[in-house]
């Protein structure tokens, strides 16, 4: 009997970052729709690539946003970095409580981290989580 295939330990420790219920850009956002509205917010790998956020421009309520289009911008430690739409819709809400903590697109990506939610009309090739961490792990979690 031969051993299982095992991943590469990167691949691994990639995937078990991933929240699987959620689905993923290219370009390292992440959304989850409920209902025809969507949260988004950018992974974790990203939030650990840009090192601390300190500034946040996101898209005011009510603007239209296209998929793949730039519709903000995040400032880090590191420098500025694009924000880019993971689906096409209407701004519903952003999150107001980043303007005064940025850094809990850090610490918490994936729940008090989000950035805005978005009345969804196209989402646009969006990856499974698994598609997400091979992307990760064979790009090295280059964004554009």
């Amino acid at each position: 009997m031969s051993p299982a295939r095992q991943l590469p330990l990167v691949h691994r420790e990639i995937d078990m970052r991933i929240p699987r219920h959620l689905r993923y850009t290219w370009d390292h956002e992440w959304l989850v729709v409920d209902e025809g509205n969507a949260t988004i917010g950018i992974t974790a790998f990203a939030a650990e690539a840009l090192g601390d956020v300190v500034h946040l421009r996101l898209p005011d309520v009510g603007t239209w946003v296209e998929a793949g289009e730039i519709c903000g911008e995040i400032t880090s430690s590191t420098g500025t970095g694009a924000l880019y739409a993971p689906a096409t819709g209407r701004v519903l809400e952003v999150n107001t409580a980043l303007t005064h903590d940025p850094g809990v697109v850090n610490s918490a990506p994936y729940t008090g981290g989000w950035l805005f939610r978005l009345r969804v009309e196209n989402i646009a090739g969006a990856l499974t989580a698994d598609a997400y961490a091979a992307h990760c792990a064979h790009t090295q979690g280059v964004r554009r």
